[in-house]
């Protein structure tokens, strides 16, 4: 699903919490050596979250926050931070040719370059992560 998290919405943070579940604590973030990605250049993705990107003329770039049943990967538009909220069992990971991994739920997808090895690590980790729940 595709939120706008800019704003405190208490709804759409339980929205979230239900869907995922709660964001580690620091403990278990140090414990992982880290749930969040680097910024990652979306080379492509599905006609609803470009035509958001295409609103304004920045570097289409998003990162990807691992939680205890999902992930969300973050983008901005304007001055607008969108979700796109992917609980565990709705994600496929591909990984295609010269370091683009596709991530993909339901009718959304998104493509990103990950030219460094920290980038393929981190993946890697989902995948651990998503494996071991």
């Amino acid at each position: 699903m595709l939120r706008n998290i800019s704003y405190n919405d208490l709804k759409i943070k339980e929205e979230i919490k239900n869907t995922i579940g709660e964001p580690f604590t620091l403990f278990e973030r140090i414990k992982m050596k880290g749930i969040g990605s680097s910024n990652l250049r979306i080379q492509k993705c599905s006609s609803e979250i470009e035509n958001l990107l295409n609103l304004d003329n920045n570097d289409n770039r998003c990162n990807i926050e691992i939680r205890k049943k999902g992930i969300i990967i973050r983008f901005r538009s304007l001055l607008e931070t969108y979700g796109l909220i992917i609980p565990f069992y709705k994600l496929k990971i591909f990984k295609g040719e010269s370091s683009v991994y596709s991530i993909y739920i339901d009718n959304y997808f998104v493509k990103v370059y990950a030219n460094e090895k920290n980038n393929h690590d981190f993946f890697k980790k989902i995948s651990k992560y998503r494996n071991s729940n």
